[in-house]
């Protein structure tokens, strides 16, 4: 993981926030609806077994998607509900390997907050902490700022536990980061009160809330 000094650390870096980062595929349950980089991988899956025909693949769970997916189940002889859930997974021969990632992130809290920080020892600022849990959990090596952060990562519509969540607090566009932590709820490195757990919905977060991003 990169460790650059306090002193380089780049203006407009605020609290920041720990991600779950991308998941493996299985560790969650796929459905219609959703929009998430864990649907495009399955749809490969699906297309070398024969099941997928579309044109191409996208992270969108739709129509095509849940047909395949239906075909499959029926075909192997599981409940058919077009759901991708631990049944079906095990059907594909794909294993969990479930992230600990927020584990790792709810190990740190409390850790005071220092901008420039990036390790327990020495404070976190957000990208700080986004850093060094996903490099103890996932092997990750994240943008050091919140902008490179934001501007790496693959957009997702449906959140889920473990991709990074993104405020605005400065009016001029992505300045503080998260990790998801499920519940409407994520765990950051707030300037005020260093790594904490908060509401998305919350009177302070709701209107700065720009979206979220995995990894």
């Amino acid at each position: 993981m990169k460790r650059i000094a306090a002193g380089l650390a780049l203006a407009g870096v605020l609290a920041f926030n720990p991600v779950i980062g991308h998941a493996a595929l299985g560790d969650q349950t796929l459905e219609p609806g959703m929009y998430h980089e864990d649907v495009k991988e399955l749809q490969e899956i699906l297309d070398q077994k024969g099941y997928f025909g579309y044109s191409e693949t996208t992270t969108y769970y739709g129509e095509y998607t849940t047909d395949a997916v239906k075909k499959f189940q029926a075909d192997k002889g599981i409940t058919v509900n077009g759901i991708a859930g631990e049944e079906t997974f095990e059907a594909l021969g794909i294993e969990s390997g479930e992230s600990n990632i927020v584990e790792v992130a709810k190990k740190y809290e409390g850790t005071p907050y220092q901008w420039g920080g990036e390790t327990p020892d020495e404070g976190f600022d957000c990208s700080g902490y986004l850093n060094y849990i996903f490099d103890e959990a996932e092997n990750k090596d994240l943008p050091r700022t919140v902008k490179e952060i934001y501007s790496e990562g693959t957009k997702v519509d449906s959140l889920s536990v473990g991709d990074i969540v993104f405020f605005d607090v400065e009016g001029h566009g992505p300045s503080h980061a998260g990790l998801y932590i499920g519940d409407n709820q994520f765990i950051h490195s707030s300037s005020t009160n260093g790594v904490i757990t908060s509401e998305i919905g919350s009177s302070y977060w709701k209107d700065k809330y720009i979206g979220s991003k995995s990894f």
